[in-house]
C-alpha cells in the first residue's frame, strides 16, 4: 500500500501535519510505574501497530504519557514509504538524544518499517537508539526492553510468515471513542515495482475471522460507532478455518463485522484493483452500514507504466472496474493514489494519469512524486531519470486537477441530506460539530442540544468547498 502522504509545499503540510508524527497516547493518570511515549508515521496500519505496542507494553507493566520529558521510553514507528518520512524520523531521533541526554536510564526505541529496512544500522551508526524492532517483532519489545536497561542493545527485525497478533487486544490511543482501526491482515504479496512494503512487512497472511468479530463486538460494546478494516491489501483476505476447512474471503468478512450491530459503521482500506470482487461491491450495496467509499489506487492512468510499476492492470481494465463500482452502488465516492514522475514517463504519459481522474471523479487523493525507495525493483532494475522539478511540477497539476474535481464533486451535494456520525468539535469552532458522511465526506455543522460525540445525526448540505461540505442539521 503507497499510502503515506501527498507532497508539495502548502497540501504537504497540511497533511503532514493531519496524519504524520500524531502522538497517540492516552495518559493512564496513575503515579509512579514506567512510561513510555509513542510516535507514528506513515499510514494507517502503523497507528494500528502503535495500539499493539501499547498494549504489550501495558502488559509489561508500562503506562502511556503524552510527555516526552518524564518517559522512561520513548518509541518512534516508523515508515519507509518515502525518503521525506525517514528524514523526519532522523530528525525526531536527535530531538529524543537531547531528552535523554536529561533523563539518565531513559531508553529510545525504533519501530516499523525503517527499522526493518535499516536493522543494525540504526544501533552501529546512528547510535541515537537502543532498541530497533520490526512489525512482526512487538511480542519481543518486553525483552528487548529488560535487556536494554542492562545496557544490550536489542535488535529483532524477523519477518514472520504467521504472526498477524490476533490474541492482542489494541490500547486505543489518544482515541476520540467513536472510531477504531482493526488490522485484518499483514503483508504484501503484490511486488509493485515502486514499494517497499513487502520488504518490510513480509508476505501477506490473513487474521482469524472469529477474533476479528470478536474485536468489533468490544468496541461496540465500548461505545464505539465506526471501524475501519486494515491491511495492505484487504481484498485479497483469505482465512481458513484450521478445523472446519472452511474459508471466509474478505467479502464475507465485510458482511460479519457489518452485522456485528446495525449501528456500527464498517470501512475498509487498502483496495487493489485487481482484487476487489463484485461480491464486496454488493456487501456494501446491500448493508447500509458499510460505507459508501472505496479507496482504489490506480498510481498512474497510463498502461505503460503501470507495467513498468509491476500492478497488474491496465488502463481500461481500471476504467472497467471504476464503471462497475458505479453500476452496483451509484452513490459511493471512491478517491485513490497517484504518482507522478515515475521512471521514464513521458509528458504524455503524465496526461493520461490527468485523464484518469476526470475519468474516475475521485472525491480525493493521495498525490506524491516518485520517490525511488532502496531494495524496490524499480530501485535494481530502473533509472530515476525524471528530474526533481519536472516531477513536481507534474504533481502540482495532479493536485490542480483533483481539487477542481473535489470542488465540483462537493457542488454536487448541495441540497441533499446525510446520515452524519458526529465525531466531535470543529477545529475551526466549539460552536460546531465534525462528522463524516457514508462516503467519507467531512462536514461541519453547527451544534444542536442534546447530541454529542458517537450520535448519527442527519444533515442538509447548504455549501461546499474541495475538502468539506457544510450544513445544517434537519
Amino acid at each position: 500500500m503507497y499510502n503515506d502522504n501527498p507532497t508539495l509545499d502548502g497540501v504537504e503540510k497540511k497533511i503532514d501535519e493531519a496524519k504524520q508524527g500524531e502522538v497517540f497516547y492516552q495518559d493512564a493518570g496513575e503515579e509512579g510505574g514506567k512510561k513510555f511515549y509513542i510516535e507514528s508515521y506513515g499510514c494507517q496500519m502503523n497507528f494500528s501497530d502503535s495500539e499493539i505496542v501499547a498494549s504489550i507494553l501495558g502488559e509489561a507493566g508500562f503506562s502511556p504519557t503524552r510527555n516526552m520529558e518524564a518517559s522512561d521510553l520513548i518509541l518512534i514507528n516508523t515508515c519507509s514509504i518515502r525518503e521525506k518520512a525517514e528524514l523526519t524520523v532522523r530528525k525526531r531521533l536527535r530531538i529524543f538524544d537531547k531528552v535523554k541526554q536529561q533523563r539518565p536510564g531513559m531508553l529510545v526505541g525504533v519501530l516499523g518499517c525503517m527499522a526493518e529496512r535499516l536493522k543494525k544500522k540504526f544501533l552501529d551508526e546512528e547510535k541515537l537508539v537502543d532498541i530497533v524492532v520490526g512489525p512482526d517483532a512487538y511480542r519481543d519489545l518486553p525483552t528487548l526492553v529488560a535487556g536494554a536497561e542492562d545496557g544490550n542493545k536489542g535488535v529483532n527485525v524477523f519477518l514472520s510468515r504467521e504472526e498477524t497478533y490476533a490474541d492482542i487486544s489494541p490500547m486505543r490511543l489518544d482515541s476520540n471513542g467513536v472510531s477504531a482501526f482493526i488490522s485484518i491482515m499483514r503483508g504484501c504479496d503484490n511486488m509493485c515495482s515502486f514499494c517497499v512494503v513487502p520488504y518490510t512487512r513480509g508476505r501477506e497472511r490473513s487474521r482469524n475471522a472469529f477474533t476479528i468479530v470478536a474485536e468489533a463486538t468490544n468496541l461496540v460494546e465500548r461505545g464505539y460507532k465506526e471501524v475501519t478494516l486494515l491491511g495492505q491489501n484487504v481484498d485479497s483476505y483469505k482465512w481458513e478455518n484450521p478445523e472446519t476447512k472452511e474459508k471466509v474471503t474478505f467479502a464475507e468478512l465485510l458482511v460479519m463485522v457489518a452485522e456485528v450491530s446495525p449501528e456500527l459503521r464498517v470501512r475498509f482500506s487498502t483496495s487493489h484493483p485487481k482484487d476487489i470482487t463484485d461480491e464486496v461491491l454488493y456487501a456494501i450495496r446491500d448493508y447500509e452500514n458499510i460505507c459508501k467509499y472505496i479507496h482504489l489506487p490506480v498510481q498512474s492512468g497510463n498502461s505503460r507504466i503501470l507495467k513498468k510499476m509491476n500492478r497488474t492492470y491496465d488502463r481500461p481494465w481500471y476504467e472497467q472496474k471504476v464503471d462497475r463500482i458505479y453500476e452496483i452502488i451509484p452513490d459511493c465516492a471512491i478517491s485513490s493514489d497517484i504518482i507522478t514522475g515515475f521512471c521514464t514517463e513521458t509528458e504524455e504519459e503524465h496526461k493520461d494519469s490527468l485523464s484518469i481522474i476526470n475519468y474516475a471523479k475521485y472525491s480525493m487523493s493521495y498525490m506524491f512524486f516518485y520517490s525511488e525507495r532502496p531494495g524496490t525493483l524499480a530501485e535494481r532494475k530502473y533509472e530515476d531519470d525524471i528530474p526533481l522539478e519536472v516531477k513536481k511540477r507534474r504533481l502540482s497539476e495532479i493536485i490542480e486537477l483533483q481539487n477542481n474535481i473535489s470542488r465540483s464533486e462537493n457542488l454536487k451535494d448541495i441540497g441533499k441530506t446525510f446520515k452524519v456520525l458526529i465525531e466531535g468539535d470543529s477545529k475551526r469552532s466549539d460552536l460546531d460539530f465534525k462528522g463524516r458522511n457514508s462516503q467519507n465526506k467531512m462536514v461541519i455543522f453547527p451544534k444542536k442540544e442534546g447530541l454529542k460525540a458517537g450520535d448519527y445525526t442527519y444533515v442538509k448540505v447548504t455549501e461546499s468547498n474541495s475538502a468539506t461540505l457544510k450544513g445544517e442539521i434537519v
